[in-house]
């Protein structure tokens, strides 16, 4: 079984929220649940982006990555396959 990288997307709001699981439908779910923390405030969220790797190092180190760029315009352009990791 891999891990992934995937990025959600507020529907309301519109921001994004960057993660790595082994199985991001399941996250998906949670996040969409959940009643404290940052995802609850900015409910529903949709999956916008998703990439598997071979190990889970590969996809913390990925979602580290991701998470250090600090831009809403990278994050777009990985979303919209206008950047390839």
């Amino acid at each position: 079984m891999g891990y992934s990288l995937y990025i959600l997307r507020s529907v309301p709001t519109g921001r994004f929220y960057v993660g790595s699981s082994d199985n991001p439908v399941r996250r998906l779910e949670f996040h969409n649940s959940v009643e404290r923390g940052f995802t609850s405030r900015y409910r529903p969220w949709k999956i916008v982006f998703a990439k598997e790797f071979e190990t889970k190092a590969d996809a913390a180190a990925a979602e580290r990555r991701v998470k250090s760029w600090k831009s809403r315009k990278m994050i777009n352009r990985l979303v919209q396959d206008e950047i390839f990791f």
